[in-house]
């Protein structure tokens, strides 16, 4: 009996130790191109291909009139003569470098910024609140100070970026170390990781997911507030950006031209979530074991 009890405790024990090895064994992989293709790129390829499909389907039966709802064709040949004239990839770039640039900016504010209010308990009770009504202030409500204040310049359009991305970079982070273990700064701590040190190798690299967060939030936050700024702003100065050719198209009664440019600023935010934010989320999460497969 004793025996028999010895040896069903030595299987038990043996079959933990094997599940434990599979848990270890489990290869993160990095996925094929091809495969990255299909998982990734193809659903929203076909979703969009379902819109365009259902938005011919609507127009050629005449259930909505051509003057709320332009056909596909009207819009190719809008793509195709800005193509043809050689400003297409110049207003694309005008904005593209435009919001990449503010964001940098809004990125080398907001990590201090929002570091300074996760550790400092005082500045987190005086700044805090105001960084959390910023966030939901919406960034269009900036654009007419910023005329006032630095007039129709790229100064202006940096300005409602910065006051529009800014908190919501420091939030994320400040969110991502709120949700940090106390114990991985205990662990740091015994292990000599203090002050700037505890900071960088502890606090940062836990903070990852949530700061990351904040970082795609804040890139959503920069584009619509470019955009909105481009919009209410138009100037000589500053060049033709796919919010002053939106603005241009409603000036000019133009409807292909309209959703030309809403399709454009679709297409951009969705390459920079795709070409940027997609991977280094995948790097993070592959990073902590928490993606097996991508």
């Amino acid at each position: 009996m004793a025996s028999t009890e010895t040896k069903a405790t030595t299987d038990d024990l043996a079959g933990l130790e094997a599940g434990l090895d599979a848990l270890d064994a489990v290869e993160v992989r990095r996925s094929p191109v091809r495969e990255i293709l299909v998982k990734k790129t193809l659903p929203p390829v076909l979703a969009v291909a379902l819109v365009l499909a259902v938005w011919q389907l609507l127009v050629s039966a005449g259930v909505t009139e051509e003057s709320k709802l332009p056909p596909l064709t009207a819009v190719w040949d809008s793509l195709s003569d800005m193509w043809v004239k050689g400003t297409l990839v110049e207003v694309i770039w005008t904005s593209v470098s435009r919001g990449l640039l503010g964001f940098l900016l809004a990125l080398a504010i907001g990590t201090p910024l929002g570091l300074l209010v996760a550790r400092v308990k005082f500045v987190r009770a005086a700044i805090g609140p105001i960084l959390a009504g910023l966030q939901s202030l919406p960034s269009v409500a900036w654009v007419p100070p910023a005329v006032l204040w630095f007039g129709l310049n790229d100064a202006m359009m940096f300005t409602v970026i910065l006051l529009g991305a800014v908190p919501s970079i420091a939030n994320g982070l400040v969110s991502g170390i709120d949700q940090v273990p106390p114990l991985y700064l205990r662990a740091g701590r015994t292990l000599g990781a203090t002050g700037l040190k505890g900071v960088w190798h502890v606090v940062v690299p836990a903070s990852l997911p949530g700061y990351l967060a904040g970082l795609k939030q804040g890139w959503a936050f920069s584009w619509r507030s470019l955009m909105a700024a481009e919009i209410i702003a138009s100037s000589p100065d500053l060049g033709l950006g796919l919010g002053q050719l939106l603005e241009n198209g409603r000036n000019n009664i133009d409807l292909p031209g309209v959703f030309l440019a809403i399709i454009l600023i679709l297409v951009v935010g969705i390459a920079i979530d795709l070409l940027i934010f997609s991977p280094l989320e995948r790097y993070v999460l592959r990073s902590r074991g928490l993606l097996v497969k991508s």
